[in-house]
């Protein structure tokens, strides 16, 4: 049977929840009143989003395409766009929408708003290493208000994707490895995003993103496939979107690039239509990502441009971004009667509500304010908060014999071109900030005023990483050699910064080797020959394999790219002005070919270690990651004890003692992970449910008390079926996913039904 008429089968057995998905909210009349007067071009072109392309207030431009979107615009045809950002251009765009259309029915403007508009934030999987939701939340918030203040008021963030990749370059842009832990990230960024008020002038529409298993990308490799199983799909890969949709009420969904059991995620209805907008109710905007609907010819999906857009309208893909063929072949498509206008209706209609819900048309120049994008844009404030999300976003992964804090008698190198860098920490997904301001290590050293001796190093690549595609790695110049031993050799204590650039990570840029690039590496080797007093601060965008350093630096000090104030941040760290509190939200490989590793797998039939071969294991390298998922050391030591279950009547309570045992204060996020022993598929051998971030004084006992509750404790079986049985959990305390404390508890049959009541 052909993909099209796999469709049209599914298409006369629709569920009716999966089209009109809500027709009774405040501005449904309204909706209705708009529809019936638009004619089916007008449909279409809201249903079309284009990226900003020409001057506007010029002539139509000579390219076919361009001259298209030219005539629709001073029609006032077109949806949305994205990439048209400040208020001057938004004007320009929103006027002739508004002014010169039959309707007056105005854009939305979208951009890529990820970790900050002009003020740049940590990347999102540096904020996840914080495990603080709050400050997540409130780093969205800053990025949303200085997106709004620009015209912009829709985001194509936060990302959800779940990965288990760090060769994936996107993995920068999530939260790690966990459902649980992103799950509640996502619920933060779009609360941030989205504010109590969607309609107010510093609140833009989140989109959760990629819709679906873009971060399960088979090898890591940015677009490819993505096979998984259903278990994982309903108990890895959904979780975080389902969190989102259920307790923060996201305005948009992005579909993704990749194929999940050979369908492309565009064209996939059971996603889009049967589980989002069906089961889930979702009743906003389904974008496609850049040209996805396009690929799906690439894919081997669809023959042509005009199946292309009858599979994904049908599929439930309501706004076509910059493939252009809903544009060219929906409007013969329903003419032809391939494609019902009930289904073109339904996709118009969302795109409608959410523009109501932004105030769009009781004021459609409500975020076009020249004086608010002077005002909001690059605040002290909002620097301040980039600083703290910073600091609270450093992993301490090693500290041997109290290497750190820096001891301020110490004649200091600091060695490493990252040293100096002022761009690398902005990150890959920089927005409008500008290239080469954020502060860097040394701007940090002399803020505090250090006093230290500065030697370059080796070039981490040639070339400017922020234009070069791809990146060209230097493997070749070792001109700073000398100078960086000599200097090293000299010194009491060495700060040797290395890692990866920006353009290092994000989209398009997988790397199958995830050790130092280049020759850092044969530099940190050299150096540490003549001086192994050697304190290592790392920064990347992903989890990076780091194997020989541990096994001989003292002091790991992981940075990530942590935004304008990176450097500040690292250098509160280094001198043990601010205690380091984060914490590992991916494992991090002692091997590549270990990947994937993550703590959440299932057990096998023959799990170890045994004295003997025939186990689930490699024969040339440890079974365990470098550094487990949760992982992070601080200045203090937090000791737990008293770990304690009770089986209520609708959920279990756990309690346990936190007390930190050091003299100095600090920060502790407390895990708690269970296991299902027996289940009616195999459930992982530790599964995160639930985490708190307290401040502890120095010599402070702290009683934490935490809940298991059905969603906890179930699971979803291979048909998507949510379940939760009796029998006996394994529940687990600590600072790491290598818990302290272990305990058992019982669910019998009784307690599942009283758990099952909602």
């Amino acid at each position: 049977m052909s993909n099209l008429a796999t469709f049209a089968n599914w298409l006369d057995n629709m569920t009716a929840t999966s089209i009109h998905a809500n027709t009774t909210g405040p501005y449904e009349t309204r909706i209705k009143a708009l529809l019936d007067k638009m004619t089916l071009a007008e449909k279409v072109g809201q249903l079309t989003q284009f990226s900003g392309f020409h001057d506007v207030t010029g002539p139509a431009p000579s390219d076919w395409r361009a001259a298209q979107k030219h005539h629709l615009l001073q029609s006032g045809v077109i949806g949305s766009m994205l990439n048209v950002v400040g208020t001057e251009d938004v004007l320009n765009y929103q006027k002739y929408a508004v002014e010169n259309s039959r309707l007056g029915i105005p854009m939305m403007f979208a951009y890529d708003v990820i970790h900050g508009q002009k003020t740049m934030c940590p990347i999102p999987l540096a904020e996840a290493a914080s495990w603080d939701l709050k400050l997540i939340e409130k780093s969205a918030r800053i990025a949303a208000i200085e997106a709004a203040a620009q015209g912009l008021n829709w985001t194509f963030a936060p990302m959800v994707d779940v990965s288990r990749e760090p060769r994936w370059g996107r993995v920068m842009e999530g939260a790690g490895e966990d459902p649980y832990l992103g799950s509640r990230i996502a619920e933060a960024r779009v609360k941030g995003f989205q504010g109590d008020d969607l309609s107010a002038d510093d609140t833009i529409l989140a989109t959760i993103k990629h819709f679906a298993a873009y971060g399960f990308a088979e090898a890591g490799k940015e677009y490819n496939t993505a096979e998984i199983g259903t278990t994982t799909l309903y108990n890895m890969v959904l979780p975080p979107f389902d969190a989102a949709l259920r307790n923060a009420n996201p305005r948009s969904v992005m579909n993704a690039f990749n194929t999940v059991n050979g369908i492309p995620a565009t064209g996939d209805m059971a996603l889009q239509r049967d589980w989002l907008k069906g089961n889930r109710g979702f009743d906003g905007v389904v974008v496609s990502d850049w040209g996805s609907a396009l690929e799906m010819i690439a894919h081997g999906f669809v023959a042509n441009e005009r199946e292309a857009a009858k599979v994904a309208i049908l599929a439930g893909s309501d706004v076509d971004m910059e493939s252009y063929v809903y544009l060219d072949h929906l409007e013969s498509l329903v003419e032809s009667g391939e494609v019902d206008e009930v289904i073109i209706d339904d996709a118009v209609r969302r795109v409608l509500r959410v523009k109501f819900e932004l105030g769009l048309f009781d004021d459609p120049y409500r975020y076009i304010d020249p004086a608010r994008e002077q005002e909001r844009l690059f605040t002290e404030s909002h620097l301040d908060t980039a600083l703290e999300m910073a600091r609270k976003s450093i992993v301490l992964l090693k500290n041997e014999h109290n290497a750190l804090p820096l001891s301020g008698d110490k004649k200091i190198a600091l060695i490493g071109a990252l040293a100096v860098d002022q761009d690398a920490p902005l990150g890959n997904w920089r927005a409008h900030a500008q290239a080469h301001s954020a502060m860097s290590v040394m701007d940090g050293f002399n803020e505090v005023e250090l006093d230290y001796i500065y030697s370059y190093g080796v070039a981490v690549q040639h070339g400017d990483s922020h234009f070069e595609h791809p990146v060209h790695v230097n493997y070749d110049n070792r001109d700073g050699f000398d100078e960086a031993v000599a200097t090293a050799q000299e010194a009491d204590q060495v700060v040797l910064v290395v890692g990866e650039t920006a353009r290092m990570s994000g989209e398009g840029r997988s790397r199958a080797d995830i050790g130092l690039p280049g020759l850092q590496q044969e530099l940190l080797e050299a150096i540490h020959a003549v001086n192994p007093k050697i304190v290592l601060v790392v920064m990347g965008g992903r989890p990076l394999v780091l194997s020989w350093a541990h096994a001989h630096v003292p002091a790991i000090v992981y940075a990530w790219h942590l935004g304008h104030r990176s450097g500040r941040a690292i250098v509160d760290v280094l001198t043990g002005e601010e205690n380091p509190s984060g914490k590992l939200p991916m494992n991090f490989p002692r091997s590549v070919g270990q990947i994937p590793i993550y703590y959440n797998h299932l057990n096998t039939g023959r799990p170890g270690p045994r004295n003997e071969v025939t186990w689930a294991h490699y024969s040339d390298v440890e079974n365990t990651p470098l550094f487990p998922f949760g992982y992070g050391l601080s200045y203090a030591w937090f000791e737990y004890s008293e770990l304690a279950t009770h089986v209520e009547s609708d959920h279990v309570a756990v309690s346990f003692v936190v007390k930190n045992t050091s003299h100095r204060d600090g920060e502790e996020v407390a895990q708690l992970y269970i296991r299902d022993r027996v289940a009616g598929i195999a459930r992982p051998v530790k599964e995160l449910k639930g985490f708190e971030k307290a401040h502890l004084s120095a010599g402070e006992s702290k009683r934490f008390d935490m809940k298991l509750g059905r969603d906890e404790l179930g699971y979803f079986n291979g048909q998507g079926t949510f379940v939760i049985e009796p029998g006996e959990f394994d529940v687990f305390v600590g600072g790491s996913s290598d818990t302290a404390l272990n305990a058992v508890f019982s669910l019998s049959k009784e307690h599942i039904t009283s758990f099952a009541v909602k």
